[in-house]
């Protein structure tokens, strides 16, 4: 996926997401099973909305994704607030930083981004590499139940003030996997719309391949909860969080 076109319309389709309430459940979490970092790194930051509102709570940041149009974009949102937080034009796979950090997130599925499983595994691998021993990497997925029973087949509609998209998913594989392709309506400054498309996949993983994937990476895995919880996930859950550390 090259992200050029959808990072130029990436928050405002993501609005209804809200940024401050998770980041206060995975303060909890942080603080629940360790601390809250000092210095986090948060992988696929995308535009931003994670390094942001942690940094808004006096952490420093280190941002990191492989797409430079997203990372264009958080760095126009967090000059227009005066914050200066390091980015990366890194890929998980691909990480490298000059030192380690206290903690790790990677979230809204971010992860179901990487389809291939031995990719995930060093992807996975680097994040532990730069994780200080005994601190927490946290991060999210999607489910197969979420791929299989929501997703597999089906069209969304997306609409904001000037952005019109259609979210296009076609039926679920075996493994888990849905490729999708986004069509999206851009409003110009003349009120005209300007047409872009963009198909990426995403795969759902099984919590035994997730778990031996973090064993691999030197972490274990300190609890799994459902989304904005700390329970246990149900059958029907549609996204699930994991909290590793570093051993």
């Amino acid at each position: 996926m090259s992200y050029r076109e959808f990072a130029r319309v990436y928050d405002q389709l993501q609005a209804d997401v809200d940024y401050k309430a998770r980041t206060e459940y995975l303060v909890k979490l942080f603080e629940k099973y360790d601390r809250l970092p000092t210095l986090l790194l948060d992988v696929a930051c995308g535009t931003g909305g994670f390094s942001f509102t942690f940094a808004e709570k006096g952490v420093e940041v280190i941002g990191a994704d492989p797409s430079p149009e997203m990372l264009g974009v958080a760095r126009e949102k967090f000059a227009a607030a005066g914050k200066e937080i390091l980015l990366l034009c890194q890929s998980a796979e691909e990480l490298d930083l000059y030192g380690t950090v206290d903690g790790a997130v990677c979230c809204l599925d971010s992860l179901n981004h990487i389809v291939d499983e031995e990719e995930l595994k060093r992807s996975v691998a680097r994040i532990s590499l730069f994780l200080e021993k005994d601190r927490l990497f946290i991060f999210d997925v999607n489910t197969m139940y979420k791929h299989k029973e929501v997703l597999s087949g089906n069209t969304f509609a997306v609409e904001s003030d000037d952005v019109f998209c259609v979210w296009r998913n076609s039926e679920c594989d075996e493994d888990g996997t849905v490729d999708i392709s986004l069509d999206f309506f851009l409003q110009d400054e003349d009120g005209r719309y300007e047409r872009s498309f963009e198909d990426f996949s995403e795969r759902a993983y099984s919590d035994t391949f997730l778990k031996e994937c973090i064993t691999e990476a030197g972490l274990e895995v300190v609890a799994v909860l459902g989304d904005m919880s700390f329970d246990a996930p149900n059958a029907h859950e549609e996204r699930v969080i994991y909290v590793t550390r570093r051993v």
